[in-house]
């Protein structure tokens, strides 16, 4: 509400010329857009969905309040190990959660926009093209605004499988929010760390769940370590994962369920079949090509470490051009941007040792080189690694362990990368990667005294469990 009480008092008086024109109201947009006002400048922003992006409206932040209400099943069943007597069996209720969901984007969405309004940023609900390196045009209105620059922060958007016969009937990350109803049975395909998040909160919501990956095994690109022994968590835990393998076709039937046939042959019946087979770049219809705004073949926009384009005026951060593609990347892009053009202060995003996130059940984080790519670098790489049963899985009964990981460059005792599969890792994680962002050691790690019990102590006790690989 607050965002169209603001376009509809400005639609009539909005101004011809600005000194930026963000195209985008997602994490980034939002970022510089406020950064530049603060230095004088007239911002108007054009967003054709809802202020906030994808994180925020149908990502990050959605996504983990459902990641917390699928733990509460687990949380249910252990709590009897702690001497809790449950006097009745809990029953979980998908359309309350929907809503409490979606209450909290409302709210969040309703501060982004309190917050583009205090900066003095002009809001606009429309769609935004490019017509020349200095002119957008609106979209229903037809209306142009000049702009000394441009910045384009559209962000990406769900591939869907349009080639794949019945791929109509899939569904993606946009829509899995907004479901009437929990699906009993449910086809999620792909290995990425979306794909094994939602497997995960649908499984542990009481779905059957069942995850088809074409390659082996799942989350190509984290530590090898990590990923076999995620996939083996998940699998204990109920999910059924096929590997190297792929849909071949969908098939609608009567009653609503989809026929899956699988290219080995393999069939199942499903309620609701979810792709998550990778996001692709934003930037269909904005006129770059009209432009000259260089994309690569996926279609993101080719910036320098500065967010520029080869256009002078028009400038490109976040998800659009593919670097890495994370919520706090696209922040410090766009804060960066907004430090070079408006402040005279000229910045370059850093993209070193990004910490980063699979909120899947249970969670990893890491942070820094993974040990493949630490050893095709440097050749020889120390090893430290840690498996555990943490303490509060023991009066639970629960056989799950976590792990822990550390790379260590030799030559020089640095920390080159953290790895952590278990509960807490992501917030455990988010302190090292401080630590690591600012030239770790092992020996540091070695004389640092251990906070007992806990699991994140297990980093500071790693001082046996070494492997020399070469």
């Amino acid at each position: 509400m607050a965002a169209h009480d603001n376009n509809r008092d400005r639609k009539e008086a909005l101004p011809e010329q600005v000194d930026l024109f963000v195209i985008g109201a997602g994490s980034g947009g939002v970022r510089a857009a406020r950064i530049a006002a603060q230095a004088g400048a007239r911002v108007m922003i054009a967003e054709e969905y809802r202020v906030g992006g994808t994180c925020v409206i149908r990502g990050c932040i959605p996504k983990k309040l459902m990641a917390y209400a699928a733990h509460f099943g687990e949380d249910f069943m252990d709590a009897e190990g702690y001497g809790w007597q449950l006097t009745a069996q809990p029953r979980f209720d998908w359309t309350a959660l929907c809503r409490a969901v979606q209450r909290e984007v409302d709210r969040l969405n309703g501060l982004y926009v309190e917050t583009l309004k205090k900066a003095g940023v002009i809001i606009v609900e429309e769609r935004a093209r490019l017509t020349d390196p200095h002119t957008i045009t609106l979209d229903p209105s037809g209306r142009r605004v000049q702009a000394e620059t441009i910045l384009i922060a559209t962000g990406g958007t769900p591939v869907r499988p349009h080639a794949l016969p019945g791929g109509e009937h899939a569904i993606t990350s946009n829509e899995i929010f907004h479901l009437p109803r929990l699906p009993q049975r449910l086809l999620v395909v792909g290995g990425g760390y979306i794909a094994v998040e939602f497997a995960s909160i649908m499984q542990g919501l009481g779905a059957e769940v069942t995850l088809v990956y074409r390659r082996r095994p799942i989350l190509r690109g984290f530590d090898m370590d990590l990923r076999t022994r995620l996939q083996e968590a998940l699998a204990a835990r109920g999910i059924a994962i096929v590997l190297e393998d792929n849909v071949a076709r969908l098939d609608r039937r009567t009653d609503g369920s989809l026929d899956v046939l699988l290219e080995s042959g393999a069939q199942l019946v499903v309620d609701e079949a979810l792709f998550a087979i990778g996001r692709r770049p934003n930037t269909a219809g904005l006129g770059l090509e009209q432009v000259g705004v260089e994309c690569a073949e996926d279609g993101a926009i080719i910036v320098d470490d500065y967010s520029r384009t080869n256009i002078e005026s028009i400038w490109a951060v976040g998800d659009v051009t593919n670097r890495v593609n994370l919520t706090p990347v696209a922040i410090r892009e766009g804060h960066a941007f907004a430090l070079t053009r408006f402040h005279d202060q000229p910045t370059r995003a850093d993209h070193r040792d990004v910490p980063s996130a699979v909120f899947s059940l249970p969670p990893l984080a890491t942070v820094g080189m993974n040990e493949d790519d630490a050893r095709d670098e440097l050749g020889e790489v120390d090893v430290y690694e840690s498996s555990f049963r943490p303490l509060r899985h023991t009066l639970a009964g629960r056989e799950e362990r976590s792990y822990v990981k550390v790379i260590v460059d030799p030559a020089r005792d640095r920390v080159l990368g953290m790895h952590m599969l278990g509960p807490d890792a992501p917030e455990i994680i988010q302190g090292f990667a401080v630590a690591l962002r600012n030239g770790l050691t092992k020996t540091g790690l070695d004389r640092t005294t251990a906070l007992h019990p806990t699991s994140a102590e297990e980093f500071v006790l790693l001082r046996q469990n070494r492997r020399h690989r070469a």
